[in-house]
Formats: C-alpha cells, structure tokens, sequence
C-alpha cells in the first residue's frame, strides 16, 4: 500500500518537472538562463512563485514555473498551475458583450437599464460602452462593500454586489465625462450576459469562448466552495523569509475570478491575430479606445489597454486580488505575447512580464540618439536652478484624495505616491514628466491663494493643492468634528471620535484609524477604502456631514446624527 503510494509520487513529481520543462526546449540556452534569472528570488521550495509563457505565432513557445503553488503541502507551480486572475478576466467579459453584440441581441450604446431593471434611475443615461471604458461614474464595488462593513477576505457573492449597487443614490459624476475604473461596471455587464442569454457569464463563456478555443482547464469560479483541481494558492509575504495565506472567498464574476493557467491563455492570445473565436471586426470592436464626452481618446478600451511599446501596439493588462498577480500583453502586429501569473503578493507581474518581453522585441520607434540617452542617463533631470523649485517642493492632495509629496535629492526632483518613488524630468517652463514615463505629465502653478500642481495620465487628470499638515490643533477645535455620521445610501454608520488629543475614525467592525486634519475640511487616514474624508458645513459653518470622495467613490454622503 505504502509502496504503491510513494510510486505515485514519484509519477506526479516526473510530471511537474516534465510540464515546467516541456516548453523550454525552443530558446536558446542563453536566452533561458536570462528569464531565469529574473525570477532567481522565488525559485525556490519555500517561496510562493510565478509561471510565466511566451507565445510566437501559432504556438507557446516557452512555459516555466517557479516557486510554490501551494506551500503548505510542498505542490510546485508548473504551466499547468490555475491561477485566480483578478481584473485579466475583465477582457473576456467585454469579449461576451462583444460576440452578443454582433448576433444582434445588445447594442453597446443601448442605455443599462434595458436589461438591468434593478440599477435606480439616476436621471442619466448610462451606457454598455460607459461600463466597458470606465466612464459610467458608478461607484466601485469592492470600496462600498469595504465601507459597509463588508471584508474583502469573506465570502462575496453576486447577489452581495447586485444588492449594494441597487442602492446607490448618485454618480462619481456624469457618464462620458471622465475615465474612472470601476469593477461595479463589469459585474454589471456580467449580468447584462445573463439578462440577454438566461446563462449566468461562466456558462456563456463556457460555450462561446473557452470550449471553441480548447481552453478546457479555464472558467469563470462563481462558487468559492467548488473544488478546482492544481490550484494555486494565494500568499502574502510577512517579511523576508515567511508568508501567511491571503485569503480569497470570491462567488462573483464579471469584473474578476476567472481560474486558467498558462497554456489555455495562450490559445486566448493567439485568437488576437488568428481568429478561431469571433473575427477581426470583433476583435477592432473589443480594442477600440473609449472617447470622454470632450473627445479625448483614451487608453482603455473594452476590459483591455491599447497603447505602445517600443513602438509596436500591444493589448494588455493586470490583475490583482488578495495574493494573486497577474498580466498579459499581446503585440498583435509581431505574433507575439508574454504571460506572467503569480501567488505572491508581494510579486510585479507588469515589471517582470516587460523584462522578458525585452529579450524579445526590439525598440521600432524613430528616435534620436540624444533623446534614447536621456532615457537611459538619470543624470539629465538634474536640476539647473533647484532655488527656484523650492516653492514647490512639499506635500499635496486632491479633491479625491490622492496624496503626492514632492522633495529633490542630490539635485534632482522626485514625487512620491502611496509607497512608490518616481524621479521627474524638467520640461517647459514649470512642466516635468516621469522619467522614462513621458506620457505623465506635472504642471506646477501658484495661484493667489494656493500652489497647485496637475498630474495628467493618459486617461485621467488630477488637481491637487500644496498643504502643510498641522497636528497641532486644540482639543476645542477638534471636537468639533466629533460624532456619530450616517450613510443612508448603505446604511451604515461611522463615529469621529476624540483620543489623547487626536481624532479617530471608528467603525463596529474595524479598528480605529487615527484621523489628520488637514485645513479645516480635509480628513485624512488609512482606511483605503475611504482615506479621505471632506466635511460638510451648513450657512452657519456647522459641520453637518462628510463626504467620503477617496479614489474610485465620490461624493459619498454621510449625514451627522449625533
């Protein structure tokens, strides 16, 4: 009996080293050793990992794992490893839309409450196209939920969602006029699917999608209790030698939860350019850019980016739920694509997934020699005249409450956001860009009353105003702010409270996050589901509520009570 068992691993063994090694055999030994070594960190047995595959033409040529799948029972990642892809899944929702589209049952431009009945009526017409671009101005799902009460770590269904988006009172603002990512938007379109087919979305995308194209071990994961077999489990790290599991008990589908593995995203990247799914219209249909109600053109497309790099256009995007980190890009015009699935946390799927495209795609832009060595030379943003800088030099926040703090360094210019560092390079007059990232843009300006800065991506724009922040208010004066604040729209209620000279935020099911008053309206904290908070006021300046306008919800109204 023992022996029998011990064969069988020895078997199973054999066959996760053959399916890490199967597809290692069409590169060149110098170009292997190089991907390895991107991922030297995590190739190993007591470490969560990634698997990785590159796809040329018709096939996939090259396919690795490293590190564990699973952790506590010893499993390995192999191509073969299902992965929890977060938001990638955003790409084969849309893709729904699209072949529903061309057999005539939906039109993208039909407004949402023709098959959504439950969504209230909030005096503007919001399109399929507004859920597919991000320009709905629906507030996002998983920040209600969180702010409800609702942890991200348990179980999650789709009626969850459906019921907490039925409620909402108001947009982050009206549809078309600004680009504002938003899972609520592809939940919807996953019920959307079912309005029009009577098929929930794992099972339409089963027959139209995954079965025509041999993706066999790929579906939509609406029941978190299912059994999927060579999963990969979900880890964050604790420091740098240890991991804890991360928790992931998702029942939805739409904006995420789609399980695959590396050689079933193959047979999807290749249906980019040789189409066994839909054809080349429908394809267009699915990369076409969104257009903001000003005409600006944007980089997102339907649940997928369309941009360049290196000059050549590429399909792409990320993913990330609890550990899991995943991306794809797609260059059409080559043949070719990089996949990179990974259980870490702590993992950068997008950086990694370019470091192997690198090996592979030669830069096809037309640009001059000085402008590559700038690119490559730091040493070109040093600045000519830092005296004159100063005056914008310090923190800053926006009316959604990004926070961007600005510092120069040996010389040179920096901006840093949440726990990222980005160095800037000097334009005209007052205006910088990253550095190798041209295309965002910083404008500094003083008004009479404020130092300003925008920031402009390519599909967003944000104000932001100089503060200094002042934590030495008198008791007196916060314990104005104190109270008991309620959310009609979610019924849910949250108390500002006064601690050892400091205000508090404070929930039943959280614990209390401490509160930085920054002017007399801005309150600040570390609840990222709503870390910025903007009082209210009445004509005689009595504070009469908050609204939580942080990231992707806007305008969230809580009435003071007590």
């Amino acid at each position: 009996m023992h022996t029998s068992k011990n064969r069988l691993l020895i078997v199973l063994n054999f066959l996760f080293i053959f399916l890490n090694d199967a597809c290692s055999q069409s590169l060149a030994d110098s170009t292997i050793k190089k991907i390895d070594s991107l991922f030297v960190k995590w190739n190993n047995e007591t470490s969560p990992g990634c698997t990785i595959g590159i796809v040329q033409n018709d096939s996939l040529i090259y396919a690795k794992g490293y590190g564990m799948a699973n952790l506590e029972y010893g499993i390995p990642n192999t191509p073969a490893t299902i992965f929890h892809m977060a938001s990638v899944s955003k790409q084969f929702t849309a893709y729904s839309i699209v072949l529903l589209a061309r057999q005539g049952k939906l039109n993208l431009d039909d407004d949402i409450h023709k098959y959504l009945k439950w969504f209230p009526d909030l005096k503007e017409k919001i399109t399929i196209r507004n859920l597919l671009n991000h320009t709905s101005g629906i507030r996002d799902q998983w920040q209600l939920l969180a702010i409800s009460g609702t942890r991200l770590d348990d179980v999650i269904k789709q009626d969850h969602i459906v019921k907490i988006l039925s409620k909402q009172q108001a947009l982050n603002f009206k549809p078309g006029d600004q680009y504002s990512y938003s899972n609520s938007g592809f939940t919807m379109l996953a019920e959307i699917v079912k309005s029009v087919t009577g098929q929930s979305l794992r099972q339409f995308t089963d027959s139209a999608i995954f079965k025509p194209l041999g993706m066999n071990n790929t579906h939509f994961h609406d029941d978190y209790t299912e059994i999927v077999k060579n999963r990969s489990y979900s880890y964050d790290r604790t420091d740098s030698a240890h991991f804890a599991n991360s928790i992931l008990s998702y029942s939805n589908a739409g904006a995420t939860s789609l399980f695959t593995n590396i050689d079933d995203m193959s047979k999807w990247i290749m249906n980019f350019y040789d189409h066994k799914v839909g054809d080349q219209k429908d394809i267009v249909q699915l990369t076409e850019k969104g257009k903001l109600n000003s005409g600006k053109e944007l980089t997102y497309a339907l649940g997928i980016v369309v941009d360049t790099y290196k000059g050549w256009r590429q399909f792409s995007h990320g993913g990330s739920d609890a550990g899991y980190r995943t991306y794809i890009t797609v260059f059409p015009d080559l043949k070719r694509g990089f996949i990179v699935f990974s259980n870490d946390g702590d993992f950068d799927p997008g950086g990694k997934t370019y470091a192997i495209a690198d090996f592979f795609i030669k830069d096809s832009t037309q640009k001059n020699d000085a402008v590559k060595k700038e690119q490559k030379d730091s040493s070109a943003a040093i600045l000519k005249d830092s005296i004159s800088m100063k005056k914008f030099l310090g923190s800053y926040i926006s009316d959604d409450g990004l926070q961007v703090n600005f510092d120069i360094k040996q010389g040179k210019l920096y901006n840093h956001v949440y726990d990222q560092t980005f160095l800037l390079i000097k334009g005209q007059k007052d205006t910088f860009s990253i550095f190798n990232m041209p295309d965002i843009k910083i404008i500094f300006s003083v008004g009479a009353k404020d130092t300003n800065a925008v920031v402009v991506t390519p599909d967003q724009t944000y104000y932001l105003k100089k503060f200094i922040k002042d934590t030495s208010q008198p008791d007196q004066l916060l314990k104005t702010y104190t109270g008991t604040y309620y959310c009609p729209e979610l019924d849910c209620k949250y108390g500002i409270a006064l601690k050892d000279h400091h205000l508090v935020l404070t929930n039943n099911k959280y614990n209390d996050a401490v509160l930085t008053l920054i002017g007399t309206d801005h309150l600040i904290n570390d609840f990222w589901w709503m870390n910025h908070l903007m009082i209210i006021r009445n004509g005689g300046n009595q504070i009469t509520g908050f609204e939580v306008n942080s990231g992707r919800i806007m305008h969230l109204r809580f009435n003071k009570i007590e």
